[in-house]
């Protein structure tokens, strides 16, 4: 069976919630489909639910101005709908006399990217804020929260179907074909979807959805790399009402103290390379491995209230300890009508989210799928 229509997108994950939501909005006849039986149950559901600033990512990137814009709009949002959410701010710190010229530029960068209510802080002014940090130097982020990210994804599916979109759920896409200035997608049951417009925005399976259309170009499909983020929740009383994070790795913002709405305290994620798309595996053994990274800032820490909690996987697109962009490419890109393909959607994914349906709406602009 084959039926005719305007809009496909792939992937009901907090980023295709957005989209999808984004483009009924403007106008667009929207069908969002979704493998699981429900939306967001992989990465959107599977991370540290932080509403983030936008300070590390390198000035100029699509992560940068997105996650910028899309923590103001954000905020918005949840505001405007009574939606959980707490603006309960952050700490990177510094542990290290060695590490205060790091802390420095990336105070730097944050600010380059818009992120103007930044502070350096000194130790002292630090330990005035969370009496039980450890550090040196401290940058202070006061637009920093934390989110209930299942009633925000909820939030974006109820837009939907209130601007005439429609979720359907248990609909694999199992393949499709590019034919002239129209896609044709294909889900698990059979039925063949004839759409103007395709978003993929598969998340930990783009590459593969991506690859499973013929007449798409190989080359403008990366290959995805799957990096395990474990955390361990703590037992008690957590002392710090602030997020505290670390310096920076190169690939992650390191192992660091997170907390929920209701105030458990969590360490992660850590970053795991080489692993599959569905290894949630958290081995107790790595206990000790958490204690000593968060020790550097909390020296109270007491091992024994560490417990294996959850992980989640995310979409690379870098080499194994390296960095790269969210890849969002139109036909301007790969030089198919009617196509938008999305790959490496990670951390910033949830807080950009609402910016990216912005931009995935503004490269319709002109394009001629409508």
């Amino acid at each position: 069976m084959t039926e005719r229509v305007d809009t496909v997108v792939i992937g009901a994950g907090v980023v295709g919630l957005a989209i999808a939501r984004a483009l009924a909005l403007s106008g667009r006849d929207v069908i969002l489909l979704e493998q699981h039986e429900t939306f967001g149950t992989e990465t959107s559901s599977r991370n540290s639910e932080v509403i983030h600033a936008g300070i590390y990512y390198p000035a100029g990137s699509l992560k940068a101005q997105l996650c910028v814009a899309g923590r103001k709009l954000l905020y918005t949002y949840l505001r405007e709908r009574g939606l959980a959410h707490l603006n309960c701010e952050k700490l990177i710190v510094a542990t290290d006399e060695e590490d205060i010229g790091k802390l420095e530029a990336l105070h730097a960068l944050g600010r380059q990217n818009g992120v103007d209510d930044l502070r350096m802080i000194s130790a002292a002014e630090a330990k005035t804020m969370e009496p039980a940090v450890r550090c040196v130097a401290a940058i202070h982020s006061p637009s920093t929260g934390i989110i209930d990210s299942h009633h925000y994804m909820l939030s974006l599916l109820g837009d939907l179907e209130a601007a005439g979109g429609v979720a359907a759920f248990n609909a694999k896409v199992i393949g499709g074909k590019v034919t002239g200035e129209r896609v044709l997608v294909e889900t698990g049951d059979g039925t063949v979807l004839d759409a103007a417009l395709v978003v993929n925005s598969a998340g930990l399976w783009a590459s593969k959805v991506a690859a499973s259309f013929e007449g798409f170009p190989p080359a403008h499909i990366p290959e995805t790399r799957y990096a395990k983020g474990r955390y361990f929740s703590y037992s008690g009383k957590a002392p710090f009402e602030r997020l505290i994070y670390p310096m920076p790795r190169p690939d992650s913002q390191g192992t660091h103290y997170t907390r929920d709405l209701g105030g458990q305290g969590r360490l992660g994620p850590d970053i795991v390379w080489g692993v599959g798309p569905e290894d949630y595996v958290v081995e107790e053994e790595a206990r000790g491995e958490f204690f000593q990274a968060a020790q550097q800032f909390w020296p109270d820490l007491e091992e024994h209230r560490l417990h294996a909690a959850y992980a989640g996987i995310r979409p690379k697109l870098a080499e194994t300890g390296g960095w790269a962009d969210f890849g969002i490419d139109g036909p301007a890109v790969h030089g198919v009508p009617g196509f938008i393909q999305l790959f490496g959607m990670e951390s910033p994914g949830l807080t950009s989210s609402l910016a990216i349906g912005e931009y995935v709406a503004g490269l319709l602009r002109g394009t001629g799928t409508k």
